[in-house]
């Protein structure tokens, strides 16, 4: 069964790519959304199995939509990502409701299924 995958990011040149690359790998991408409204109005609506969530967005940033989806009925399971390292953001990173993260460059279907699987 292909899980269902909901990308948020605030780069329409990576949520496209990321879901080109990660539907080719195995994964049902079901919506993107571009900020941190955006997605949880998106999660509540898809209500995806695996949030794929930036750490940097407008407004809401990634950690902040991570708290809040958690707290929801059946949460997704969340994994971030950024262009930066896991080291960048140190204890939030640690105390973060998620499976786990991922830097941007990194991102595949076996890294995504290595934390969600």
């Amino acid at each position: 069964m292909r899980l269902s995958v909901l990308i948020v990011d605030d780069h329409a040149d990576f949520r496209d790519a990321a879901a080109a690359l990660l539907e080719t790998e195995g994964f049902n991408v079901v919506g993107a959304a571009a900020d941190g409204d955006a997605a949880l109005a998106a999660s509540k609506q898809l209500r995806p199995q695996v949030v794929l969530l930036d750490v940097q967005l407008p407004g809401l940033d990634g950690f902040a939509v991570a708290e809040l989806l958690a707290h929801t009925p059946e949460p997704p399971a969340v994994v971030l990502i950024s262009s930066r390292e896991a080291a960048s953001y140190g204890p939030r990173l640690e105390a973060a409701p998620v499976r786990g993260f991922i830097p941007k460059r990194a991102l595949s279907g076996a890294a995504l299924a290595a934390l969600v699987g």
